[in-house]
């Protein structure tokens, strides 16, 4: 007599049901912390834009041997500079696609020379005006 058993694989419903229960645990525990922290998160998200337009401008310098002026200011990475000096070998398409707005909704400031004694590029943080304390502080190109 020849009996053969099939075994089926796969989880039970039971087990399935545990692992959405743990999985709704953990986020029950995670997602308030990380929801009650997005100021920390807009200040990363600034930190990452200022990076990248940091590199632009490094880029812009490669190309031109200087960077833009306070004057023409970061709109010289999305469109040719048509103030003095006007650049020589700036890139047809542009350095950036567009200007992203701060995490705040405004404009990233550019000083050159900056008041760290070389360019700045910053954002004004959730105050919107200079200086600031803690969460309200500037960020700036400096921080990198």
């Amino acid at each position: 007599m020849n009996l053969k058993f099939s075994v089926q694989k796969g989880f039970t419903l039971i087990e399935v049901m545990v692992v959405i229960l743990i999985l709704g645990i953990l986020a029950a525990l995670i997602v308030p912390k990380i929801m009650s922290r997005p100021d920390e998160a807009r200040r990363v998200a600034a930190k990452q834009d200022i990076g990248a337009i940091m590199q632009a401008l490094k880029l812009y310098r490669l190309d031109n041997q200087t960077y833009p002026t306070t004057e023409q200011g970061l709109q010289a990475l999305v469109q040719k500079p048509t103030t003095p000096p006007i650049p020589n070998n700036w890139k047809s398409d542009g350095y950036l696609e567009h200007l992203p707005p701060d995490p705040w909704g405004n404009p990233y400031q550019y000083l050159n020379p900056g008041l760290h004694g070389k360019i700045d590029v910053f954002s004004l943080g959730a105050d919107g005006v200079p200086g600031g304390k803690e969460n309200d502080a500037d960020i700036g190109s400096w921080e990198q």
